[in-house]
């Protein structure tokens, strides 16, 4: 399945969204740190609910130690800037979609990051600045998961 990366989220509701999205679809949640909040935080568990059991979340202590993690695999780094539609990508299994933190995004340092196969964006309206973190996360994983066909799911 796909690993979703989110690189120093702050706001702990968006992550628990995202620990829903990766339980009802199978990806992996990728945090890399640091966290702007503690993970056991009552906002995080409450957005999350009951998800935290069925989803896969690995904590990574800086963005080297996820790619020495996730390697080797096809990295596409969401970014309001890109060319690349998010629908445009032909997703494999194993691929890394990944997200910078609220409310700023990647960086651009990160965005040259030689481990980076694409930069995608979403398209939107003219005029908006961007989505919320865990629902630009929710758009990438189920347009992955619908070019397989929403494998596993009933």
């Amino acid at each position: 399945m796909f690993k979703l990366m989110f690189v120093s989220p702050c706001i702990a509701p968006n992550t628990g969204n995202a620990i829903r999205t990766v339980a009802a679809t199978g990806c992996e949640l990728h945090l890399v740190e640091p966290l702007g909040f503690d993970l056991s935080e009552p906002k995080l568990r409450r957005a999350g609910l009951d998800y935290h059991d069925l989803a896969s979340v690995s904590v990574h202590a800086s963005l080297p130690a996820a790619w020495e993690a996730l390697l080797p695999a096809r990295v596409f780094a969401f970014t309001t800037q890109a060319a690349t539609l998010v629908a445009d990508v032909a997703y494999h299994a194993g691929d890394v979609l990944m997200f910078g933190p609220e409310p700023t995004g990647l960086d651009a340092a990160t965005l040259t990051d030689p481990h980076i196969t694409e930069q995608v964006r979403i398209p939107m309206l003219a005029g908006r600045r961007s989505l919320n973190l865990s629902n630009a996360a929710a758009v990438a994983v189920y347009e992955a998961w619908r070019q397989h066909g929403y494998r596993g799911a009933l």
